[in-house]
C-alpha cells in the first residue's frame, strides 16, 4: 500500500517537473515571439489626458499593492507579473485627475493573456490613458484596442 502511494507521488512529481520544464522552454521562445499564454507580464500606463494635467494612478491586485503614483503629461509607469496557473490574473487600476476618479481593470488573463480574446494576448501591454477610457496599443501598429472606464 505505501510503495503504491510513493508511486503515486513519485508519478505526479515527474508530471510537475516535467510541466515546468516546458513552460521554461515556452518562455524562452516567447522572448522571441512574446505571445504565448504564461509569458512574463509587463504592463506599462502612459499618461495621455492634457499637457497640464497630472494622472494619479494606484494599482493592486488580490495579493499586491503597488502603490500611489503620479504621472505627468506623456510619462509611464511600469510593472511586470506573471499569470498565476489559474489564470484569475487581475490587476485593478484608480485613476484619478482633476475633477474625475476612474476605475478600469489594467490586466485581466481572461482578456489579456487569451487566445481567444479580441484584444489578443499581450506580453506587453500598452496603455494611453484618454478621458473617454484606456487604449490598449496593438502589436501590429493598428488601431488600440479602447475600452470604457468600469466606474
Amino acid at each position: 500500500m505505501a510503495s503504491s502511494t510513493n508511486h503515486q507521488f513519485i508519478s505526479m512529481l515527474i508530471t510537475v517537473l516535467v510541466i515546468f520544464k516546458t513552460s521554461l522552454a515556452f518562455e524562452n521562445f516567447s522572448s522571441v515571439d512574446g505571445n504565448f499564454p504564461f509569458s512574463p507580464k509587463h504592463v506599462i500606463i502612459i499618461n495621455t489626458l492634457h499637457p497640464h494635467g497630472k494622472l494619479y494612478v494606484h494599482c493592486r491586485n488580490k495579493g499586491e499593492d503597488l502603490g500611489l503614483h503620479k504621472i505627468e503629461y506623456r510619462e509611464q509607469i511600469d510593472f511586470r507579473f506573471r499569470v498565476n496557473l489559474r489564470r484569475t490574473t487581475t490587476y485593478t487600476c484608480k485613476f484619478s485627475w482633476p475633477g474625475n476618479e476612474k476605475t478600469f481593470d489594467i490586466f485581466r488573463a481572461d482578456r489579456d493573456d487569451s487566445s481567444k480574446s479580441t484584444s489578443g494576448i499581450c506580453r506587453e501591454c500598452i496603455w494611453y490613458i484618454c478621458e473617454t477610457g484606456p487604449c490598449r496599443a496593438r502589436r501590429d501598429g493598428g488601431d488600440p484596442f479602447c475600452f470604457s472606464w468600469t466606474s
